[in-house]
């Protein structure tokens, strides 16, 4: 019953962030702190405090290894790659694929992405590699997407 109201409000959640994203460009840290602890009370539920603290040290990693990746492309580069809500939203995703699922999410997300920005593209916007486009819609589907092959057997 706690796994599938987790799951409900996990659905919930990814449709007002891709929404708030779309629209206003920004991810609310409250909003990812809702899906990490919707993925925490997930974890818990299906494997007890043992397997939350494995979780919640899985997404301090991911957290940790994604913000150093966004702080070395605005050292290199002096354009914002990421969002931090991006960052965290990526570290709160953890909690509920693993780290293993991350690779999986972070393709998702890449290639509709950029199956967007080529139709975009194609409808007569132009798009340079100054455009911005809100990366957050597109990483909750990747979390979705993921969340759903894991759950039937497609992906460990």
């Amino acid at each position: 019953m706690v796994t599938l109201l987790c799951l409900s409000l996990l659905g919930l959640a990814c449709l007002l962030l891709a929404w708030i994203d779309f629209r206003q460009g920004i991810i609310p840290d409250w909003l990812n702190l809702a899906i990490a602890a919707l993925g925490a009370m997930h974890a818990a539920a299906l494997g007890g405090v043992a397997f939350l603290a494995e979780a919640i040290v899985e997404a301090a990693i991911i957290g940790g290894a994604v913000w150093l990746l966004h702080r070395l492309y605005f050292m290199l580069r002096g354009l914002q790659g990421l969002g931090l809500g991006d960052v965290k939203l990526l570290a709160a995703s953890a909690l509920w694929v693993g780290a293993t699922g991350i690779p999986m999410q972070l393709l998702v997300a890449s290639l509709t992405a950029l199956l967007a920005a080529v139709g975009l593209q194609l409808g007569g916007q132009a798009m340079t590699r100054q455009t911005a486009l809100p990366f957050g819609p597109f990483l909750v589907l990747g979390l979705l997407i993921t969340l759903a092959l894991q759950q039937s057997g497609w992906l460990d």
